[in-house]
């Protein structure tokens, strides 16, 4: 039979369940403006009623109620929703940072570029105007004086250019170091929750705040990398990135970082278990990665490529060149080699022998003409990125259209004739590769002819095919060449933009400044300018600037590069802040706390818990009667 009493404990049950619901209400408002919180709703369910099938139940109607109790309290939450908002992150971190590092690259190319009298540009425009000048007047002294300080003036612009640009990839990697400990720090917070996580799970109950937490987690984790969650295994809560396990359950893989040489002294990033390195191409992180190995990187390596060869240029006519004190064999400007040897040899193993030659540029020993049809057929092998590189000619094919294929070929090699008409070869910027410089930069590695285009036309190799090859990856290369030493130059010292200077000789005797060329080995004379006529025309002379043709193609190229970069990040930046927005602001309406919908629940459960208690009230008066009024 059913209790005297059950009535106090109907309604004693439903007095703590609207008091539960009330403290749930209260914990969402509260919680209106924490991050990553998600709404949290109680269920209220009948209590077992009674009586339940037997054979000793009472022989009453039933089944009678009891009351209602909180089954649970959980938390309003889509995971399909949540997955998806994960995956799109990484896009939305990573266009947020290069978008920031564009933006900032571009104010250095304002002043690099720019239509003022400051710019790299406008001094360069002056450097070549001094030399028409002093062409114009090379007996006067002031000219070959104005001649050094717009020299001086231009190459510190220069410098400047790759400073800015080197701190600016000094400072992604500082990023970089930062991004990886914060990673390093969220999984070890996840970890830590799911264990957390975990045991309470194992009572029954539901840790809700626990949950949010740990979402929030993921969602700044994967705005840093590429992160995927798995939670098939409710006992082991997965995160993945890059196709491997980053955290599982209480277990946190962490990350290290290692400087290495072929990197400048940036650090890659290493797996701490295993010692793999690990590349990462999404989130804020790859981001970082990709504008410190390789966007500021191809940038510095532009104004490298631009600064060797516009010295190398100007030393070319200026060391052949007389100065009005009569000396000669003078560079305008400054070169440090990357070796000492004469032969360029270089010991790249460590081990004590030379094993390399580092040959920056090699020169024919015959003159050639530009519309000539040297009427052979063959291939020309080149280093390349990924390997040589052939470069076919045919007996139809003019000396130009031989030196504009090899240019257009993609090797790391690029030709023009210089002003002897010889054919000259150059070594260029060494590619990246996922963030490794496998090869040095400005070193021809490797020059193969299968026909006689480069051995008799040219005069360039001894020999034709791999037998009279020039390569690299042996000591005295340079014996392969038909040339003295006078017909190639070592390699320099990394990023020239970054050292190269006036030659101080000339500072101190600006009368060394050479203006004309000598005839049949005398000196020139007081007011030829012939020299510096000739320097004074590089300005629009094709120059070798990878496979541009002048310094004004450079520039330009400059301008369009940078711009189309800055319009590329802002317009995907723009794109994936619509996308986030609309799947966050969709999440917000899931599981975001509404205030009029909490104000109307703390009404309707107030009003439940003064019904319960006016029930009890009720009951209550009823056993008095029974009990104080009866008169038994």
């Amino acid at each position: 039979m059913t209790s005297t009493f059950m009535g106090l404990e109907i309604g004693k049950r439903g007095i703590f369940a609207h008091q539960q619901a009330q403290a749930v209400t209260g914990h969402n408002l509260d919680n209106l403006e924490t991050e990553g919180y998600s709404r949290q709703r109680l269920e209220i369910v009948p209590f077992e009623p009674i009586y339940l099938p037997g054979l000793n139940r009472a022989l009453t109607p039933g089944q009678i109620g009891q009351g209602a109790v909180v089954e649970r309290i959980e938390r309003i939450r889509d995971e399909l929703l949540d997955k998806r908002i994960v995956a799109q992150a990484s896009g939305e971190g990573y266009w947020d940072v290069r978008d920031r590092y564009v933006k900032e690259m571009g104010q250095f190319y304002l002043e690099f570029n720019g239509n003022n009298s400051v710019s790299v540009r406008s001094k360069m425009d002056k450097f070549w105007d001094g030399w028409q000048e002093l062409s114009q007047n090379a007996s006067d002294a002031e000219f070959r004086t104005a001649v050094l300080q717009r020299g001086k003036t231009l190459i510190d612009g220069i410098h400047n250019h790759f400073n800015n640009l080197k701190r600016l990839q000094t400072q992604a990697d500082e990023d970089v170091q930062i991004n990886v400990e914060r990673v390093n720090d969220l999984t070890r917070q996840i970890a830590m929750l799911n264990k957390d996580i975990t045991r309470i799970k194992a009572i029954g109950d539901n840790p809700n705040d626990l949950l949010d937490r740990r979402d929030l987690l993921v969602d700044k984790l994967s705005s840093i990398i590429d992160v995927t969650v798995s939670n098939l295994d409710k006992d082991e809560y997965m995160v993945h990135t890059s196709g491997h396990v980053l955290v599982q359950g209480q277990n946190a893989r962490q990350f290290d970082m290692r400087k290495d040489m072929d990197t400048e002294g940036y650090a890659h990033i290493f797996w701490r278990d295993t010692k793999d390195q690990i590349i990462f191409t999404k989130g804020s992180l790859g981001a970082l990665l990709e504008l410190r190995d390789v966007t500021i990187e191809d940038e510095i390596q532009v104004l490298d490529n631009m600064t060797m060869n516009f010295t190398d240029l100007v030393n070319e006519i200026h060391s052949e060149a007389y100065g009005a004190n009569g000396t000669t064999g003078n560079n305008f400007f400054s070169e440090y080699p990357f070796v000492t040897n004469v032969n360029g040899n270089y010991d790249r193993s460590g081990d004590g022998v030379f094993d390399s030659s580092y040959i920056y540029r090699i020169n024919g020993q015959n003159t050639l003409e530009s519309n000539a049809q040297p009427g052979f057929e063959g291939v020309i092998t080149l280093s390349g990125t990924n390997g040589d590189i052939n470069v076919p000619y045919h007996p139809t094919d003019t000396v130009m259209d031989i030196v504009t294929r090899i240019n257009n070929s993609g090797a790391e090699v690029v030709a023009r004739l210089n002003r002897e008409g010889k054919l000259s070869l150059k070594g260029t910027p060494a590619e990246t590769i996922e963030g490794r410089r496998e090869n040095p930069d400005f070193v021809i590695r490797h020059v193969e002819d299968s026909g006689h285009f480069l051995v008799g036309y040219a005069g360039l190799l001894l020999q034709s095919g791999p037998e009279g090859a020039y390569s690299w990856d042996r000591a005295d290369a340079v014996e392969s060449l038909r040339g003295g030493a006078q017909d190639y130059a070592l390699a320099p010292v990394a990023h020239p933009s970054g050292w190269i200077e006036v030659n101080p000789a000339l500072l101190k005797d600006p009368s060394s400044v050479a203006a004309g060329f000598g005839f049949n080995g005398r000196t020139a004379n007081p007011g030829n300018g012939d020299a510096a006529a000739e320097i004074s025309l590089i300005r629009n002379s094709p120059v070798m600037v990878g496979k541009l043709a002048t310094f004004d193609d450079y520039f330009a190229d400059s301008v369009g590069r940078i711009g189309y970069l800055g319009e590329q990040s802002e317009k995907a930046l723009e794109t994936e802040n619509k996308i986030m927005k609309f799947l966050k602001d969709w999440r917000s309406s899931i599981s975001g706390v509404n205030i009029n919908e909490e104000l109307a629940n703390m009404i309707r459960y107030q009003q439940g818990f003064n019904a319960a208690a006016r029930f009890i009230t009720t009951v209550n008066s009823m056993y008095d009667t029974i009990i104080n009024r009866m008169g038994v």
